[in-house]
Parts: C-alpha cells; structure tokens; sequence
C-alpha cells in the first residue's frame, strides 16, 4: 500500500473567464521510503500540488489519501490534527519564531501535540544533536547563519517523527556549500532513517540528490522518472566542521 495515494486531483480557482485549473486530473502514487523531487516552471500546479499534499488546501475534485485515510473529506480541525501528527515541514524561509531559540522552535510541534515538558525537551535535543547543532541549542535564529537556521528547521520537522517531509525550496535561500549541507541530511534521513521525502526545487542539481523526479506542466504530471544515479553528497557527520 503506498503512503500517498492520489487519483484524478483537480483543484479550480475562480469560474467561467476567469477560471484557472491548477491541478488537472493528477494521479501519482508515493512509496514510503521514497524521495521525490518535484519540478516545473511558475504556474505549473507543484505549489498547489505540495499544498494539498500538506494538507494545507483541498481539491476541487480527485482523492488524496494520506497513510489509508481520505484526506479530501476531513473537516479543517482533522486536517489539522494529520498535519500535526503524520507531515513534516521544510521551508524555504526557514520560519523560525525569530525570538526563541533553536531548541525551544525545535519543540514547538511537540507543545501542539501535549507531549510532557521534560520529554518534548529532550526528543528536542536529541533531533538538534541530529543535524550536528546540539551545540547551538540555546542560541536565537540571529546568531545562526542560514545554513544553521534551515539545520534547524530540518531538526524541528524530524521531532514529531513524521510519516512524511515536505520541503518546500529547502536550499533557495543559501549559498552553493550550504544547500550540500542541507542536501546531506536530506539524503541521510532517507536512506539511513527511511523517511519519505517530497521536495520542491527548482534547481535540477538539487533534484539530482532524489530518486525519482516528478514534472508538471500546466496542472498536469508532464514525466516521472526514476534517477538511477542519484548524487550523495557525504555524510551527516562532516556537517562538524561547518559550526566552526
């Protein structure tokens, strides 16, 4: 059974002249394990694709189905609660609460789910330790460089043990060095933890470090093909040196 399951998606904005189809009749299939970059130019329907997929809006027409549940029939509180306990979020802007520091943003998720104190601190810490930042715990957004800040953001999407990550553009705000970093942890935490990794990019370097790479065009799935060589840049534990 995959984990997502999607049949004929359909999502309408507007009517009549107005009328734009940004997804037209998508049907794809997600493995857990897999990790998928999805590509296309502005406009293409990936945006509105990855929203849905995050629960984030809802289909005009299709079926979308998360871990065996129907996602297009929930009310806005239970998609809520699926995008609390089963999806993880990477964004490009990293969307750290500018005033509290790496840790406590890292247990933000597990304040939403009602998780003890001691515990969310701990499991915290231990996703910190992750990605190499376990030393920059207490420190704010402000006295992290991007490549740290999106570190983090990785770190706080991992603590409530998904059973998906989305990642929205997860390198388009850094520098060459850093989007590698980014991409090793990307790369570990599929291959070494088996997460399920659905990725935006727009850049075809950065879709090289996935498995398969799925292309829309004008709403709909234009190619998806596997990438029987997929770059692997390193390893988590070389992320050391770049706190220093």
């Amino acid at each position: 059974m995959a984990l997502v399951e999607i049949r004929n998606l359909t999502k309408v904005y507007g009517s009549g002249e107005t009328e734009v189809r940004a997804l037209d009749g998508v049907s794809i299939d997600i493995e857990a394990g897999e990790f998928v970059a999805v590509m296309g130019p502005s406009g293409s329907g990936k945006s509105t694709f990855m929203n849905i997929l995050g629960c984030l809006d809802v289909p005009s027409a299709g079926s979308y189905r998360l871990a065996q549940v129907e996602v297009s029939r929930l009310s806005r509180d239970a998609l809520a609660l699926l995008r609390r306990y089963k999806i993880g979020f990477i964004f490009q802007s990293f969307n750290l609460l500018p005033r509290t520091t790496a840790l406590e943003n890292c247990e933000l998720p597990l304040l939403y789910q009602g998780v003890p104190r001691l515990e969310r601190r701990r499991r915290a810490m231990e996703a910190l330790e992750w990605v190499g930042l376990r030393d920059r715990a207490h420190h704010m957004p402000n006295q992290l460089s991007g490549g740290q800040q999106q570190r983090v953001a990785i770190a706080r999407a991992l603590v409530t043990r998904p059973s998906i990550i989305l990642a929205d553009e997860p390198t388009g705000n850094l520098d060459t060095k850093r989007s590698q970093e980014i991409m090793r942890l990307l790369v570990e935490l599929n291959r070494k933890e088996g997460m399920t990794i659905v990725m935006v990019t727009h850049e075809p370097d950065i879709a090289a470090y996935a498995r398969r790479i799925v292309s829309f065009l004008d709403g709909r799935i234009q190619s998806d093909v596997p990438n029987p060589s997929p770059s692997f840049p390193g390893t988590r534990e070389d992320l050391s040196s770049s706190n220093n």
